[in-house]
């Protein structure tokens, strides 16, 4: 598959670019020789490799998730500008 000037200026006026003529030249070129490129990829025979979502193994670091000790009503509300039932007393944001 190649692509045609038209195409890229097409792809251009789409995402709203103004590309100089040598620019469309320049980019017609490097696109079909990535397309070039690609196609030479499909040619493997990848039957036998297993589908990944990364190439090497990406592993989350999480801590185990067991209760511990917070810190007391008393201390977390004490900076509260306004305070009622150990609560924060904040504006009305939604109107009912």
């Amino acid at each position: 598959m190649k692509l045609t000037r038209e195409d890229i200026e097409s792809v251009a006026y789409l995402s709203r670019l103004e590309l100089s003529e040598e620019e469309k030249d320049t980019l017609t070129g490097h696109i079909n020789r990535l397309l070039e490129n690609f196609e030479k990829l499909q040619e493997l025979d990848t039957s036998e490799v297993e589908p990944t979502s990364h190439v090497v193994p990406v592993f989350n670091v999480f801590r185990k998730d067991e209760p511990r000790p917070s810190l007391p009503v008393e201390e977390v509300i004490s900076n509260g500008p306004q305070v009622e039932d150990n609560c924060f007393v904040v504006p009305r944001v939604v109107e009912t």
